[in-house]
């Protein structure tokens, strides 16, 4: 418990910075139009598409023998790969919502 105090007592400056990106990230996206949704879904997607490419060289770097590392880095595949898939679905409803509706004659 002491390690722990120690560590959050010198990282002081760098978890009240993470808070505040919090707090600030929700508000900056709270406030966005459904206008901009779009470009920012397709924007988080290629974010994700590192995390899954970070993760294979983590899986691929691993120890055979490193369990921990191996399942980390499956989930975070699985499941940076079930964001993108997602985030393409939401743009592509998105999307569909800004096409004109087809007239039948």
């Amino acid at each position: 418990m002491e390690n722990f105090l120690n560590w959050i007592m010198l990282n002081q400056q760098i978890i009240y910075i993470v808070i505040l990106m919090i707090f600030v990230g929700i508000e900056v996206i709270g406030r966005v139009p459904s206008v901009l949704h779009t470009p920012l879904m397709s924007g988080a997607n290629a974010i994700h598409g590192v995390v899954i490419i970070g993760a294979i060289i983590v899986m691929g770097e691993a120890e055979t023998d490193n369990y921990l590392a191996l399942i980390l880095g499956f989930m975070a595949v699985i499941l940076g790969t079930l964001n993108v898939v997602g985030g393409f679905v939401v743009t592509d409803r998105m999307l569909e919502m800004f096409k004109g509706k087809n007239k039948k004659k």
